[in-house]
């Protein structure tokens, strides 16, 4: 979640989720962190999508706060649900609907969801029908989680990094960011033990400093702890990022930045995560040739940071996507069957063999 949302006054908002494990309940939560007044939410439902913005039939549940429909975030704080019971299965996706009967203000968002959601004027959180619904966006507003209460998944694996893990230049709609076709991989092995899968992306992200563009997130270093460290039943946390840092020569303290302040900043994710009694697992930074990222000096820093990544024996185990994903005949640009178009986002293509990159004995299952 970053700030910079848009604000809105007497309407419901309907966003679909997509679960990646099964159960027989559930709890989201939802987040006011990253603005500046509280915000009041009269009505909360949940049900099983049918198609677009239209519930299933008889699958709507009520959700409620210490037992109340009726809350109040305050202003850089969160609230997690009571438990819901409602049938959840793995890649079905779910409905949750909010009513804010005032303004807003300025909301706490995830700009690039990648998927629809859905707004009407008044409170039509029960709705079954999308009738109402009559305005769509890409975007996620106040909803930060879901957290599946599953008899089989014992524990989260957490996506961390920026547009590449968001999914930017995946097809709307799809599930086809490759944290998603690695839930998919996890849930095919044999044996009961799963674990879910959590996208922790965050377009324009940065490593080591705050991006001039508030809905591209507060650094890496502000918001591991929350975002990553924070995810209900986190074991292990797969990190792709830094090549934000290196195309904008965004270094400390705005100086220049070397290869020697991304590896620094690596550091202090691993030791928090160490401490935090989590596993960080270092995936090696793309190639972006033909991309605007792309100077000679650029593709120093990056080559220099991949090597440390793989050589180093800092992070609890490596994934290397720059491997998986280079042209062999030029191995500074992606290979141009993974190429979305723009040389530094893969397309579905390429987000599926990043997944399968992804060695799954190095994950605790």
């Amino acid at each position: 979640m970053t700030t910079g949302g848009p604000s809105f006054t007497n309407q419901t908002l309907r966003m679909v989720v997509h679960p990646s494990v099964s159960g027989a309940a559930a709890r989201i939560t939802l987040s006011n962190r990253y603005s500046p007044q509280a915000l009041e939410i009269a009505a909360v439902d949940v049900a099983v999508q049918a198609s677009g913005g239209a519930a299933k039939p008889g699958t709507t549940r009520h959700v409620t706060f210490g037992g109340s429909g009726r809350l109040t975030i305050a202003a850089g704080a969160e609230r997690i649900s009571d438990a819901v019971p409602i049938r959840v299965e793995a890649e079905q996706n779910l409905l949750v609907s909010l009513f804010v009967p005032g303004t807003t203000g300025v909301s706490t968002w995830h700009s690039d969801a990648f998927d629809t959601t859905y707004t009407a004027v008044g409170d039509h959180t029960g709705d079954v029908g999308a009738d109402a619904f009559d305005t769509t966006t890409t975007s996620w507003y106040y909803l930060a989680g879901l957290d599946v209460v599953s008899p089989t998944a014992k524990g989260t694996v957490v996506a961390f990094g920026d547009s590449i893990t968001d999914g930017y230049h995946s097809s709307t709609g799809t599930y086809t960011r490759w944290p998603d076709f690695l839930a998919r991989r996890i849930a095919d092995r044999p044996g009961p033990r799963k674990l879910s899968v959590v996208n922790a992306g965050i377009g324009g992200n940065r490593v080591l400093t705050d991006v001039p563009n508030p809905w591209q997130g507060v650094s890496a270093l502000k918001r591991f702890d929350h975002d990553a460290l924070g995810r209900p039943g986190v074991k292990d946390v797969i990190l792709l990022q830094g090549i934000n840092d290196i195309g904008n020569n965004a270094g400390p303290e705005g100086r220049p930045l070397t290869a020697q302040d991304l590896i620094d900043g690596y550091r202090t994710l691993i030791d928090r995560a160490h401490t935090a009694g989590v596993r960080l697992i270092g995936a090696t930074l793309m190639p972006n040739k033909g991309n605007g990222y792309y100077t000679p000096a650029a593709e120093e820093i990056r080559r220099d940071v991949n090597e440390w990544i793989r050589t180093s024996g800092a992070f609890d185990g490596v994934v290397d996507f720059d491997l998986a994903l280079r042209d062999p005949a030029d191995p500074a640009a992606l290979d141009s069957a993974y190429d979305s178009g723009d040389h530094i986002h893969p397309d579905d293509a390429g987000m599926r063999a990043m997944a399968d990159a992804v060695d799954l004995r190095l994950l605790r299952h």
